[in-house]
């Protein structure tokens, strides 16, 4: 009974959100008529591809109780070494470009999930040393300069410019891994050990869940979405630099907030993420066309996030409480 009434309360404000997200869509088209036509979506939708990568990684970690903050060093650095890669090898094939940056950031994921998992370094400590380690890193590979457009062959730069079937290939990858992801976690038994050991580590634990080799998992998994989202940044905009990405990680975990995930773990829904990553991206694409000053377009993505933090918080006390009155009831 419990489970059905999260599971109607998750429902009910991924319909909030969506609402939400029509009813702004209108008021901005009557602002500015230029929001709703196809080329306006089109970019939308490739802007924020990235991000909605990025969330579904940084999803899973937080509904593990943890939290990711080397997520824009790592696009840095991914993007980087690929980017190197390509300049010395032009004939590079795009897959093999893209395999790379995932093996690069899947390798950083990796050390951090054994610092998490295996050591017990709280989350926020790991990933922040990791941060610093890895943005010094860039620079150190680099030389502290830059890789430019004319130094990338067309073919690379293609991976994140050209379309496939009429669609831009950002927003194809993104969709790829949304349904890889969907499969994983509603149709695979570890899928769903990650969200038990979110729900409750010690019950967790007494059932035999491998609770270390998850977070291990969830962190490797993290940083590989990190290292092709690196792979798609430097394509898209030509151009790796060392401070690339810089506080990129706070976009990414307000995305994830905005779409119902629970900062205290094993809450969170792909279709309520998609949401949230678009409603953001709703509102970096929307305040600039409505004549919002850059001053205040900050202020109220911050607000609204703000606002999402306090509704999964009532919710979820409301849910707790909902449950512990029928346990009484029942005694």
């Amino acid at each position: 009974m419990a489970v059905r009434k999260i599971v109607f309360t998750e429902s009910l404000r991924e319909l909030g959100l969506l609402i939400f997200i029509i009813v702004l869509s209108i008021a901005v088209q009557v602002r500015n008529p230029a929001f709703l036509t196809l080329d306006n979506i089109n970019s939308l939708l490739t802007n924020t591809a990235i991000l909605g990568i990025l969330a579904v990684g940084m999803m899973l970690v937080l509904v593990t109780r943890g939290i990711d903050l080397s997520v824009g060093a790592i696009i840095a650095f991914a993007g980087m070494v690929t980017a190197l890669t390509v300049v010395k090898v032009p004939g590079l094939p795009p897959i093999l470009a893209i395999l790379l940056g995932m093996l690069v950031g899947t390798v950083i994921g990796m050390i951090t999930g054994m610092l998490v998992a295996r050591f017990d370094v709280l989350p926020v400590i790991a990933t922040l040393g990791m941060m610093n380690v890895v943005r010094g890193f860039t620079y150190v590979v680099s030389g502290g300069s830059w890789v430019s457009s004319y130094q990338m062959s067309t073919g690379f730069k293609a991976i994140a410019t050209g379309k496939t079937l009429g669609v831009n290939n950002l927003i194809m990858i993104a969709v790829l891994v949304y349904i890889v992801f969907a499969v994983f976690i509603n149709h695979t038994r570890t899928g769903r050990r990650i969200y038990a050991v979110g729900s409750n580590p010690e019950a967790a634990a007494i059932s035999g869940i491998p609770r270390r080799r998850l977070i291990f998992l969830v962190y490797a998994i993290m940083g590989g979405l990190a290292g092709l989202a690196g792979v798609l940044w430097v394509a898209k905009f030509a151009s790796a630099q060392g401070n690339t990405a810089i506080g990129y990680e706070l976009q990414v975990i307000a995305a994830c907030i905005l779409g119902g995930v629970s900062i205290t773990g094993g809450v969170g829904k792909l279709t309520g993420l998609l949401l949230g990553t678009i409603m953001f991206g709703i509102l970096a694409n929307a305040l600039p066309l409505i004549n919002v000053s850059p001053f205040w377009q900050e202020g109220i993505q911050g607000f609204v996030v703000l606002a999402a933090v306090l509704t999964n918080v009532m919710v979820r006390r409301n849910t707790e409480r909902n449950a512990l009155r029928r346990r009484e009831m029942q005694r």
